[in-house]
């Protein structure tokens, strides 16, 4: 018998588009499959689109606002599967993605090697998804991915991995603490209790931009603690799995491209930061901004250039997003 594939949906607020991610699961070539919603104390009509397909089979579970990580491992908790499809409320999978996954692992009892895929963006049409290959789109040991990670800051959406059971188990579950990145240090977990891991360039999935960006993590005091936790959890996992030159020269890099994150509003974990680096032998620089902004750093200070970049990368976000909309409307 061919393996159960869970498709785990956490929502929140998603009633513009939990419609058709459901729609992207049902549609799955792959037949034996279920598919299980929580929601996650949506205060608009999530749960209400969400019970629509409960005739079709699937589990919808409404619970009280306590974050993403909270709402996976709600769901992870009541599903059955043998392999798990995470599945954000806003994102879509092509017909064919868990198919063409599982077709390539090939003997289903090899539950060590996880699988990714490629992903496109988009706003609001997935035919117009840009899908743009990185280093981390073929086939790797789990310390090389984290190591290119590290070094050039690319990564994978949630939605691309085909994760089996076993794996899932050997990993944990998701940080609650975790406000932001919960994904990050979720699956650098799963990566590294991997044997190895498989790219399936056929298989896709597409990821919906918002109007602010992943890469930002705001002022928010306890958001900010929460990535400085996760990028710390992060550096001490990959050091268990190997504790080389190069991972400690990778995490440097890495600590060093999200310092700007805290700097220099957050000085407190700016000093741990380089505590961090100091012992895995090195140390940080002061960030520098793009060139555009320097001027204004110079006038009006560090915070205020921040905030000038974050303006304008949401205005333009705001523009495209607002014109493909106008483009998916009319084309109705």
């Amino acid at each position: 018998m061919k393996p159960l594939v869970s498709i785990l949906i956490p929502a929140f607020n998603s009633q513009a588009f939990i419609a058709d991610t459901v729609r992207s699961a049902l549609g799955q070539t792959w037949e034996r499959k279920e598919i299980v919603v929580v929601d996650d104390g949506s205060t608009d009509q999530t749960l209400a689109v969400a019970r629509q397909f409960e005739a079709n089979g699937v589990t919808v579970v409404n619970q009280s606002n306590q974050g993403a990580a909270a709402a996976r491992n709600k769901a992870f908790s009541i599903c059955h599967g043998d392999y798990i499809q995470w599945l954000d409320a806003d994102d879509l999978l092509a017909v064919d993605k868990i198919s063409r996954q599982m077709d390539a692992l090939g003997d289903w009892s090899e539950r060590r090697t996880l699988l990714s895929s490629a992903w496109g963006h988009f706003h609001y049409r997935p035919t117009s998804a840009d899908f743009v290959p990185t280093s981390l789109w073929c086939d790797l040991s789990p310390v090389e991915w984290q190591l290119r990670y590290f070094e050039q800051g690319h990564w994978m959406q949630t939605a691309t991995w085909l994760v089996s059971r076993e794996l899932t188990e050997i990993a944990g579950p998701w940080d609650t603490r975790l406000l932001g990145d919960d994904d990050g240090e979720y699956f650098t977990r799963v990566i590294l209790a991997s044997k190895n891991i498989r790219f399936v360039p056929e298989a896709r999935m597409f990821y919906r931009r918002g109007v602010g960006t992943l890469g930002y993590v705001g002022n928010q005091s306890r958001k900010l603690e929460a990535q400085f936790l996760s990028m710390q959890l992060r550096i001490k996992h990959l050091r268990r799995a190997e504790d080389s030159k190069m991972v400690r020269e990778a995490s440097l890099k890495y600590l060093q491209r999200y310092l700007i994150c805290f700097y220099p509003e957050r000085d407190d974990i700016v000093e741990r930061a380089e505590q961090l680096a100091a012992d895995l032998g090195g140390k940080l620089e002061v960030p520098r901004l793009p060139w555009k902004y320097s001027w204004i750093k110079e006038l009006f200070g560090w915070t205020a250039a921040k905030q000038a970049q974050l303006k304008y990368n949401r205005i333009k976000m705001s523009l495209f997003r607002s014109w493909d909309k106008a483009m998916y409307e009319r084309g109705k």
